[in-house]
């Protein structure tokens, strides 16, 4: 996936062939639609901004950017119109717009908010990276490892995780060993860091998952 994909979806196609002139010349690529509609069957994942006309025939921009919140996507999106109100801009940036330009606006302007959405959209992509990397880590934890895990991430001392547990002392240290080899780990905070990646992305989490193991651990 390009960085720099722009998706744009407006239906005058003159608007768009302006767009993707000023983009491209810009140096990213662009990827533009006629429709919300044909824009949906399109895997939004594969680009880091979308740029939309808020009012289009069959479904608006703001239903696109609805959809897309519904679906979970947090890919960022500028809205573009050439009849802006305070009441359409209150609800557009509510509903998480990076921002909402009125037709006709300076270039600049534009190229500005695109830059500052690619940023967001560069960390949100880092933040699942991370996400992903430490449930990896985290999904060779035992059940038993990750009881002690949380309780470790709590702040709990290993003689509170024993007596929590109705484990020994002893075992705790066992099995925080173990944590913080299969986390690569040095330390507490590396720990509590992982635990913290994990806990952005919904599964597995601290509660669930892990490999079976006997009673007595």
């Amino acid at each position: 996936m390009s960085d720099d994909r722009v998706f744009v979806v407006d239906d005058n196609a003159t608007a768009r062939s302006s767009l993707r002139a000023l983009l491209e010349s810009a140096g990213y690529e662009v990827v533009d639609f006629a429709s919300a509609v044909d824009f949906l069957d399109q895997d939004e994942s594969q680009g880091s901004c979308l740029i939309a006309d808020i009012r289009m025939p069959d479904m608006s921009g703001m239903e696109l950017h609805e959809t897309l919140v519904k679906r979970g996507s947090k890919l960022p999106v500028i809205f573009i119109t050439g009849y802006g109100s305070v009441p359409l801009t209150v609800r557009a940036m509510n509903a998480g717009a990076i921002d909402f330009l009125e037709k006709p606006f300076d270039d600049e302007t534009l190229l500005v908010s695109l830059r500052k959405a690619l940023g967001i959209s560069k960390r949100e992509r880092e933040i699942s990276k991370e996400a992903a990397t430490a449930n990896e880590l985290i999904s060779q934890l035992t059940p038993r490892e990750l009881e002690v895990l949380e309780q470790l991430v709590a702040g709990r001392s290993s003689k509170l995780v024993a007596s929590e547990l109705n484990i020994s002392p002893r075992t705790v240290e066992v099995h925080r060993a173990h944590i913080k080899s299969k986390l690569h780990a040095r330390c507490l905070s590396d720990l509590v860091r992982t635990a913290l990646a994990a806990s952005r992305q919904a599964v597995p989490n601290l509660r669930g998952g892990g490999q079976d193991q006997s009673p007595e651990s």
